[in-house]
């Protein structure tokens, strides 16, 4: 498989060098959810991490599925959610193979593509059209992580692996999804760069 595994990603939880997790949930998360735009329903978190999210839909009264692959991210959101005494459901499984025992309305996109070699992109962008009922909102967040590497000499470079708006056209075709029209919100990254704010509808 390209890219990193599952090891690598323990080994960062296990060295502490997480620097994607806030130590909060998405203020675009928190924006979307104050603003009525995602509202209680059945709502999947992959590659959902330490957590954060995930209990702030639980917390507000979602049906939440948080899946993660990596052993470590599995536990810290289990003990997150016990902590703050909330009921979600934390999956290990790999986004690529993983299927909802039913449609869902919602999915939380984040750090999950970004994380994803582009080799997979293909596989995972299928995977979350076939989780989603249609008329289901696909909430995205596409990193910005453009590297000189990639732009001068073509390299793969991540993770965080750089989603031009390009390929997220491509990789989420118009005749499957409707797009919200340019120009798109920032969300900027105190660690790493900024985030383009793109809902997403399930034809």
């Amino acid at each position: 498989m390209s890219g990193p595994t599952s090891a690598f990603w323990q080994e960062r939880f296990d060295k502490q060098e997480t620097r994607w997790d806030r130590g909060a949930p998405s203020p675009q998360l928190l924006a979307w959810l104050d603003s009525g735009a995602l509202a209680p329903c059945r709502i999947a978190v992959p590659g959902c991490g330490g957590g954060w999210e995930v209990a702030e839909l639980a917390r507000r009264g979602f049906d939440v599925i948080g899946i993660d692959y990596t052993e470590a991210a599995v536990e810290r959101s289990r003990a997150l959610l016990a902590s703050q005494h909330l009921t979600a459901r934390i999956e290990r499984a790999d986004v690529l193979t993983w299927q909802p025992d039913a449609p869902l309305d919602a999915i939380y996109e984040q750090t999950c593509l970004c994380a994803i070699h582009p080799d997979h992109w293909t596989a995972y962008a299928a995977q979350l059209q076939r989780w989603l009922k249609p008329g289901g909102t696909l909430f995205a967040l596409f990193m910005q992580m453009v590297r000189p590497g990639a732009t001068q000499e073509g390299l793969i470079e991540g993770p965080p692996y750089h989603c031009d708006i390009n390929a997220m056209r491509a990789l989420f075709p118009a005749t499957q999804w409707d797009w919200p029209k340019p120009p798109y919100a920032q969300v900027q990254h105190p660690n790493i760069s900024h985030e383009l704010v793109v809902p997403l509808v399930r034809r």
